[in-house]
Parts: C-alpha cells; sequence; structure tokens
C-alpha cells in the first residue's frame, strides 16, 4: 500500500483528554479533605510511644481537634462540640440502618482527639463525655513522638 492510497480517519481525542482531564481536577480537589481536617496549630503533647493510629472497619474515625481554650475545630471551623457530635452520631446511626444494621449502642468508629498540649483536662473529659453520651467508645489521642512526628 502506498502512503497515497491510505486516507484512514484521525480519531478526535478531545473528547477523551476533556474527560481525563475533569478525573485529574475531580482527585486533586477530594485528595486533600483528610489532611484539612487536622489543625496544624495545635502544638500536641510530645510522647515517646506515640504511633499511627490503627483501625478496621467501614467508617473513618471522627477527627475532633481542641484548642487550648477547649474549642472543637473541625476543617478549620469552631464547632459546637454538643451539636456537632450529636450530629456526626446521628447520621452514623443513620447510615447503619440504611445498610441494614440495627444501630448499636456503641458505634463502630473510633474518635481521634487532637488536643493542644495547653488544655485543662476538665475541658477534655467534657469532650469525652460527650462522645460517651452519644455512643462513641473508642478513642485514640494524638501526640508527637520525640522526633516531631505526628502519631496517635
Amino acid at each position: 500500500m502506498s502512503a497515497q492510497s491510505s486516507d484512514g480517519a484521525d480519531p478526535d481525542l478531545t473528547p477523551i483528554l476533556d474527560m481525563v482531564f475533569q478525573l485529574i481536577t475531580f482527585f486533586m480537589l477530594v485528595i486533600n479533605f483528610k489532611g484539612a481536617s487536622l489543625d496544624q496549630s495545635l502544638q500536641l503533647p510530645v510522647l515517646g510511644s506515640a504511633r499511627p493510629l490503627e483501625w478496621k472497619g467501614d467508617y473513618e474515625p471522627l477527627m475532633l481537634n481542641v484548642d487550648n481554650e477547649g474549642r472543637v475545630k473541625v476543617f478549620g471551623v469552631v464547632v459546637l462540640a454538643e451539636k456537632f457530635i450529636a450530629d456526626q452520631a446521628a447520621d452514623l446511626k443513620k447510615e447503619l440502618r440504611t445498610a441494614g444494621e440495627s444501630a448499636p449502642k456503641e458505634l463502630p468508629v473510633p474518635v481521634v482527639l487532637r488536643v493542644d498540649k495547653g488544655t485543662r483536662f476538665h475541658l477534655v473529659n467534657h469532650i469525652i463525655k460527650l462522645c460517651q453520651e452519644n455512643g462513641y467508645v473508642q478513642f485514640s489521642l494524638s501526640a508527637m513522638t520525640g522526633k516531631g512526628e505526628g502519631g496517635n
């Protein structure tokens, strides 16, 4: 075959390139949500035996950032702890019912408390009690290792 007789059609790549660009944009926006839930302004306590949280389950942990005045921050916004924790527990119970499970008294989601090292204990205890009243029973306190790395 000669080059003159091959009148093949070139495929239009515009739609596939557009779709790939949209997928890349989507993943760039979604990928940083976990990091955004961490309040980097907190001064976590230092603990040499701190290690990363290990959990098994279908649900991601409830991340609560508590500043040195006892205020709870979620994604950088100060929230009313009582309402936020109750709403999260209600949403989880609804999700469990939708999945066909009966809503247990003890929720299968760990609560990760990232508490500033200057926070008074009674403020942290208040947050833990609020969580317990709403069905949360698994808790993890975040700390920094002596090397400056985060752990739980």
